[in-house]
């Protein structure tokens, strides 16, 4: 009999080797730098990193022993070991991979490009900080590319080469072809040379602007659906309760398991202290505030003289609240001293040292404290949620996330909830028994996992075991543990069983009908195919297939016996069905030639077409047909309304127009779908495991309203190209697809999280199909998905002790490898009105508010929802302004520092695409599904894009910097002799005026006047500095956003330029108000509640 394998430990396999769980579970196991090589994302036009200003190599920003092997973005190798001992001298390193380097991709027809550098993590955004606190010592965060290990890359990024007639010719910003070799580069996160600073998360100063008060303006109801309470919670002049209590399981500073540090927190990372303790800095000049007040105000704007100036408004519009723009690189311990840190804002910079609680990217809370009742929560205004973003990619220079192996007994847990052991779970009995922090129940420590504690009541090896010391770790799930988990109902839903782990399956539909074909968007498709096949993942386990569609389907046979692949054809579109068991899906390895063969011959194959319907549905229903058995990626690509077969649509844009134009009550009914048809579809996918993607590359109305239920319902995305052209979009197109197939991803998930008592799971919104109120099923989720779960209270809350959050993911890597990564959060509870909005997060906050919209918008009228969005602002500014400011002025708009921008990102919201009367209904559509699953760091940008110039970019005062500063949204910032740069993170805009002067515009467009540039714009390199520098702008925006920026040309005078203009949000607008006119509005209406 064989002797008993105790959990943890490596499980032998007979005589085969012992499993090797030291790979990136979505890459390749044979490439040394796989992770760069296989993270390739965007076709970028970009220098060497020798000649990239800032990118010298430094030391890592938190001390390490040597780096783990693992070409998994940000999770290390799995720790395998045995658990009985007391305590761990080391944990084991596994080597370096080895093999040999990828093959090179022979190019294709399109313009070439360079190859792009690679995705390894999830570059930063321009950085929105208020005040920040600079630091003064530490070490050189260093760029991508320069730090060892799975982050290496293996050749440097060679610059741009396109044959050209003249040494000085263009080089195309547009259409990508394959390079060889597999070349570097990437996200630059942290400038080498930049300031690096901590959060500054002591009590800041609220905001005051002064306005005239106004007469007594209707009263709305708030978009949260509760009034705010006229009550003043608890005593607000007592001092707030420390962040936290003592917590077992965290590890202490002496023991940390980074060694010595090297950098030191200075008192401005603390957690806040006690009102009253110390005052906080200064904003804005203002006289020190009272102790338990911390004000700041922006004082009226004066005339001439000195004299206040007389008028509708008294705010200074130079005063107003902004965001601040920021290159600093944030260095945040998630815990210290046994209390939770506040988190560095979403959009910010950061770099994150992992000390018990999880890291900010993967689950945020939108109140760092948490409201001990639910009237505390009500008064407050805000939303209590969690914006979860499990599989987000992290900062390079982060340690990785810790796999660990518990063999066939698995993870240990809670018997009641089920919760994962994590460092917030407390050992009695000398470590024979744990208290759960989440349900409270106290469970028999497993034989062997029991440990002795130390004197402090911790482990003696909690620092060696990553389940005990960090917030986020991964378990391997085996199969002998999945069987024990299918039987116990109350753990998981499973929507797979007990099978075995899914193939790694990639289904592409193309549409080639008559407007598909002429409009060039079939060849695009197949373009971007045939170049992205090279980057499916390697191995017997990937299969492809791959079918057309017009009114009839066609399936190909890519069995490697037959001499060219064969056309089924299935002509029956009602009651549709897959012409083969087998061969229409097929091992990658052995049809590989088959399927670029096809690919480059479907364009010739239907140009002569002349069937202009298109059987979406049926289509659709055919290929899921065909992975049934396995599950998948389904890949669609659609150019016309659907209208023929099973789910056909009518254009019903046109009936509606009228009502859209008019914003009357019956327009947003266009937005919801037609009929359950395919909504029946959907569902049907989801169950099988079936996600599906949708790009569509179209120049008419497609009803999105309708056909964007399969991919919400499956965990897919809607890839947008409208008005589709075959000049500049086909970059787009390939970029897209190819970030798809190779971002971090797992297949058949399901997603729970669990609450500390006294709070519970209200509802999570996002793209997911739920069949059980605890869980919600993924058939595909990736690094860019966020889910948001709203939270409420059932039951009172004890002040000062903490309230816990774990999210559970179980997921299918595209490997074939189950995991159960786990992500923990642990939050002090708080009784104080002002502790709530002293630890608001403004990025989470305005993220649901954003959400909450998007779900009004198909069954609320727009003007509803502007109003219900005000009104959120107004109720949570009310409640501040009514029980934690002591002002006694009714002339002043007192704003609380952490959520001061409020009121800007609010009148952003009520002016973006999504809730605007004018536009095209499919656009919304799809603002509405893209906002579905958006990332925090992604939600303001999209509402307050950010605007640089571009005509300054060769200024002295930018050496050193490769982005210029963001410049206010205000066309009074807009210069008519200017060119500018705007973009949301999905989209970019380039405006010129009619003055630019014509060396500027030879240079940047080599032409000499806006009219001549062509309609169909691609963005060129040519040999002058200043096109250089906007072409490193445009590709560093692309790298921070991790998304292939539709860039669009805007001249002044024609609706392009009215586009651009329409985001200038902090303009006044024939249906809108000015940033200033939004303040005194807000103003009134709190003084209306006041009174």
């Amino acid at each position: 009999m064989a002797a008993p394998v105790p959990p943890g430990a490596s499980r032998p396999s007979g005589n085969a080797p012992p499993l090797n769980y030291n790979y990136n579970p979505n890459l390749p196991r044979n490439y040394p730098d796989s992770l760069a090589d296989n993270m390739q994302n965007l076709q970028l036009n970009s220098l060497p990193p020798s000649v990239i200003p800032n990118s010298r190599p430094g030391p890592p920003p938190f001390p390490s022993a040597a780096p783990l092997s693992s070409p998994y973005p940000g999770v290390s190798p799995p720790i395998s070991r045995p658990l009985g001992s007391p305590a761990l001298a080391s944990m084991p390193r596994a080597a370096p991979l080895t093999g040999p380097p990828p093959a090179a991709i022979a190019p294709n027809a399109i313009p070439p490009v360079t190859q792009p550098p690679p995705f390894t993590s999830r570059p930063a955004s321009t950085h929105f900080l208020a005040g920040p606190t600079s630091l003064q010592s530490g070490p050189v965060v260093p760029p991508l590319g320069d730090r060892p290990g799975a982050f290496s890359s293996s050749s440097p990024l060679v610059g741009p080469s396109v044959p050209s007639s003249s040494g000085s010719g263009p080089v195309s910003n547009g259409p990508p072809v394959f390079g060889s070799g597999a070349p570097t580069g990437g996200p630059r996160f942290p400038l080498a040379g930049g300031t690096q600073q901590t959060p500054g998360v002591g009590p800041s100063p609220p905001t005051m602007l002064s306005a005239r008060a106004p007469s007594h303006p209707p009263t709305m109801r708030s978009f949260l659906g509760t009034p705010v309470s006229t009550a003043p919670p608890g005593s607000m002049g007592q001092p707030a309760p420390p962040f936290a209590g003592s917590v077992q399981g965290v590890p202490p500073q002496s023991g940390s398991p980074y060694g010595s540090r090297m950098w030191q927190m200075q008192q401005q990372q603390m957690v806040p202290p006690v009102p009253g303790s110390a005052q906080s800095p200064r904003m804005f000049g203002m006289t020190p505030p009272l102790p338990n007040q911390s004000m700041a105000s922006i004082q009226p704007a004066m005339d001439q003289s000195g004299a206040p100036m007389t008028g509708p408004s008294k705010i200074d519009p130079n005063q107003i609240p902004r965001p601040v723009p920021t290159s600093s690189v944030i260095l945040y311990e998630t815990r210290q001293g046994n209390q939770a840190n506040l988190p560095p804002p979403a959009t910010s910079d950061y770099i994150v040292k992992d000390t018990g609680n999880c890291s900010p990217r993967y689950m945020r809370c939108t109140i760092n404290q948490i409201p001990c009742t639910s009237d505390l929560l009500t008064t407050s205004g805000m939303q209590l949620a969690l914006l979860v973003q499990p599989l987000a990619l992290p900062h390079p220079s982060e340690e990785p996330i810790q796999v660990v192996d518990f063999g066939e007994s698995g993870p240990v847990r809670c018997s009641r909830c089920k919760g994962y052991m994590n460092p917030f779970m407390k050992f009695t009995d000398q470590g024979r028994r744990f208290v759960c922090n989440l349900c409270g129940f106290t469970d028999e420590t497993p034989r062997d996992y029991i440990c002795n504690l130390g004197p402090d009541g911790r482990r003696r090896d909690a620092d060696e075991r990553p389940e005990l010391c960090r917030g986020t770790v991964e378990f391997v799930a085996s199969k002998e543990y999945m069987k024990k988990e299918a039987k116990q109902l109350t753990t998981w839903s499973l929507p797979f069983g007990v099978r075995d782990p899914m193939p790694a399956v990639f289904f592409f539909l193309i549409d080639v009908s008559v407007n598909a074909i002429q409009t060039g968007a079939t060849a695009a498709a197949c373009s971007a195919i045939s170049q992205t096949i090279s980057d499916l993942p390697e191995g017997p386990r990937t299969l492809v297939g791959i079918a057309t569609f017009d009114s009839t389907i066609h399936f190909y046979n890519l069995k490697r016996d037959l001499q060219q692949p064969l056309m089924l054809i299935v002509p029956d579109i009602q009651d549709v069905y897959t012409p083969l068991q087998t061969d229409v899906i097929v091992q990658l390895s052995e049809c590989r030639q088959h399927l670029e063969l096809l690919l480059e011959n479907i364009p010739t194959m239907f140009q002569t077409n002349r069937t202009a319907d298109s059987a979406f549905g049926a289509a659709t229903k055919a290929a899921f047909l065909a992975m049934k058995s396995t599950g998948g990626k389904l890949l669609v690509f659609q150019s016309v309304l659907p209208s023929v077969g099973m789910g056909a649509l009518s254009a019903r844009e046109a009936e509606g127009r009228t009502n859209i134009s008019a914003g009357e009550k019956e327009a947003h009914k266009l937005l919801q779908p037609v009929d359950q048809t395919l909504k029946t579809m959907a569902i049907e996918f989801a169950e099988y495991q079936v996600c599906v993607d949708l790009f569509i590359t179209t120049q008419n109305y497609v009803d999105i309203a309708s056909i964007s239920v399969i991919p919400r319902t499956t965990g897919g995305q809607v890839y947008y190209y409208y008005p589709f052209s075959a000049l500049s979009d086909p970059a787009k197109l390939y970029n897209d697809l190819r970030w798809n197939i190779t971002k971090p991803q797992g297949f058949e998930a399901v997603m729970r999280v669990r609450c500390s008592q006294g709070i519970q799971v209200q509802e999570y919104f996002g793209n997911f199909c739920k069949r059980i109120p605890t869980d919600v099923d993924l058939p595909g989720i990736d690094c860019d998905k966020t889910i948001m779960v709203t939270l409420k209270h059932d039951d009172k809350l004890l002040d000062g002790s903490e309230c816990a959050f774990q999210c559970a993911l179980l997921y299918t890597t595209v490997y074939g490898q189950r995991r159960i990564r786990v992500t923990t959060l642990s939050l002090p509870c708080t009784s104080m009105l002002s502790n709530l909005f002293r630890s608001a997060d403004l990025d989470s906050q305005f993220s649901c508010l954003l959400k909450q919209a998007a779900i009004e918008i198909p069954s609320t009228p727009l003007s509803q929802i502007r109003e219900q969005v005000t009104n959120v602002c107004v109720n949570i500014l009310h409640s501040y302004r009514k029980f934690c400011a002591t002002v006694s002025s009714s002339g002043q708009l007192i704003l609380p520092e952490a959520l001061k921008l409020l009121p800007l990102y609010t009148l952003a919201l009520v002016k973006s695409t999504g809730l605007r009367t004018d536009g095209r209904v499919d656009t919304r559509s799809v603002w509405i599904n893209y906002v579905s699953s958006l990332s925090t760091p992604l939600a303001i940008p999209l509402v307050y894009p950010r605007m640089l110039a571009i005509h300054v970019l060769n200024s002295e005062e930018l050496e050193g910097s490769l982005i210029p500063p963001s410049i206010p949204l205000s066309s009074e910032h807009v210069s008519d002799s200017g060119i500018y740069l705007l973009e949301n993170g999905n989209d970019a805009f380039i405006y010129i005026g009619n003055s630019v002067a014509p060396d500027i515009m030879q240079q940047l467009f080599g032409v000499p006047s806006v009219d001549q540039i062509p309609t169909q714009f691609v963005l060129q390199q040519f040999e002058n500095s200043l096109s250089k520098k906007l072409n490193d702008v445009v590709n560093e925006i692309r790298r921070q956003r991790c998304s292939y920026l539709r860039l669009q040309l805007c001249k002044k005078g024609d609706p392009s330029g009215m586009l651009f203009f329409s985001y200038m949000v902090e303009d006044k607008t024939p249906g809108g108000l000015s940033y200033v006119e939004f303040l005194v509005h807000i103003h009134r209406q709190i003084q209306s509640k006041m009174s």
